[in-house]
């Protein structure tokens, strides 16, 4: 019921309660009528305000003044119905917002319609109501037994229109209750919902504070932070501003950033130790891999003095890039320096991990100078171990592509027989005077990888078919 008709009601109510009041003073005054004049005079003296204002009034007790009650009843009746459908269109308006704030179904949105359609019916009958009770003036001295029974019929009619409205208003009520209680149920989500995002804000910030009175910088975690203040803001107009699932979506935000937020906050400290402790490795690090690089150059001679050029030629370069990158790790770990001085702390790990790269390239360049001149040194004093690992690998790769078979799928059998002309190959490139041993190694070594992905082909598709 709209607030323009509530409020043109109360003229016609004030009215009814004046009436009323009247009628209590005059059946208070025909009972002193009946008191001996003694007490009538004292009565009198002692109730001056039932007579306040003045005047007499002359009164009927026949036909007519029962007419007049029977019209007041009804306007009373009336009234009381108008009041109960107010109410209870009230009560429903508040279940349909709780409807449309969490459900934005199509039985959601035709319930808001149909309460709607419900406000326009009881407009009309408000406005009937009210035009019955502005329409006849039952307080008026010469209301006769005809304007006095007419009042009680449109009075009647009105009630009656008033009541009908309102039940058909309960019945309507009665079925959303399906969506009233999912409804309920989804706003009793929200204000956990959004009191666990505040107190994730306020613990980020706790996290925070103790960071910076430690004297870390932590701008950017700060800027993260003040990003989620509109959001609260709009966690604090609530639900029935956004609506239930945007309010629970952006609390579940609020809660995953400001927990992130506080996570990195409480971890930073020791971000820093470790970044402090990875800047004096490295530079250990780097000065061990320096010295490293200087034994590279006997080895090469060695590699030089007793094997082919073929042997070593590929490490020729190793000494002078070595210099290079330990030399660029150096300023990288200078740049990680200053980055952490600054309290720049993303940029410090970036540095230390390009550093850590460069340093771990380098290492292995190094160290494979060592290596071959040992892999070397083995495979020609007995090259027939290497041969035989080889061989072996093969044979095993023959008996399982032969295992419960007369003859090996030639798919299979194809890659292992050019793996034993390869590494025979490879021991009839050994004869002469000056052998390339290190093409020796990386040929015997690529035919054993080529007998694995033999293996490998066989096994998986015996166990796709067992499969």
């Amino acid at each position: 019921m709209t607030a323009t008709f509530a409020q043109s009601a109360r003229p016609a109510h004030r009215r009814f309660r004046a009436a009323r009041a009247l009628t209590a003073t005059v059946r208070d005054a025909a009972a002193l009528a009946l008191l001996p004049l003694p007490l009538l005079a004292a009565a009198v003296a002692t109730a001056p305000a039932a007579f306040a204002g003045g005047g007499t009034r002359r009164w009927g007790w026949g036909r007519g003044e029962g007419q007049r009650a029977d019209a007041q009843a009804a306007k009373d009746a009336a009234a009381a119905a108008f009041y109960e459908l107010d109410t209870a269109q009230r009560e429903l308006r508040i279940s349909i917002e709780t409807i449309t704030a969490a459900d934005s179904s199509p039985a959601a949105r035709k319930a808001a319609a149909d309460f709607a359609a419900f406000g326009q019916r009881i407009d009309e009958v408000s406005h009937a109501y009210i035009s019955a009770v502005d329409s006849h003036d039952l307080d008026r001295e010469d209301l006769d037994a005809g304007a006095a029974a007419r009042a009680r019929t449109d009075l009647t009619r009105a009630k009656d229109e008033l009541l009908r409205t309102k039940a058909d208003l309960d019945r309507f009520g009665q079925g959303l209750a399906p969506l009233l209680t999912a409804a309920e149920d989804q706003l009793a989500r929200v204000a956990p919902a959004v009191e666990r995002a505040r107190q994730a804000l306020l613990a980020a910030t706790v996290a925070l504070d103790a960071v910076r009175d430690a004297g870390l910088a932590a701008d950017g975690l700060a800027a993260r932070l003040a990003a989620l203040s509109p959001e609260l803001t709009k966690l604090n107009q609530g639900a029935g501003q956004h609506g239930v699932p945007g309010t629970l979506q952006r609390a579940e935000k609020v809660l995953r950033e400001a927990g992130a937020v506080r996570a990195e906050a409480e971890a930073l400290p020791a971000k820093v130790a470790e970044i402090d402790k990875r800047l004096v490795s490295l530079r250990t690090r780097a000065q061990a891999l320096t010295t490293r690089a200087s034994g590279v150059e006997p080895v090469l001679s060695e590699l030089r003095r007793r094997y082919s050029a073929a042997c070593w030629q590929d490490l020729q370069q190793v000494p002078g890039e070595a210099q290079r990158a330990v030399a660029r790790a150096e300023e990288k770990l200078a740049e990680a320096r200053r980055a952490r001085d600054e309290q720049r702390w993303p940029d410090a790990q970036a540095l230390l991990s390009t550093v850590r790269a460069l340093l771990s390239t380098t290492d292995d360049s190094v160290s494979a100078a060592g290596d071959r001149l040992r892999r070397l040194d083995e495979v020609s004093a007995d090259h027939r171990r290497e041969v035989e690992r080889t061989r072996f690998a093969i044979r095993d790769a023959q008996r399982l592509a032969m295992a419960g078979r007369s003859t090996p799928d030639p798919r299979h059998a194809r890659p292992l027989d050019a793996a034993v002309e390869r590494l025979d190959r490879a021991v009839a490139g050994l004869e002469g005077r000056h052998p390339d041993w290190w093409h020796f190694l990386t040929e015997t070594e690529a035919v054993r990888e080529a007998v694995t992905r033999v293996v490998q082909e066989i096994r998986g598709e015996r166990g796709a078919a067992a499969g």
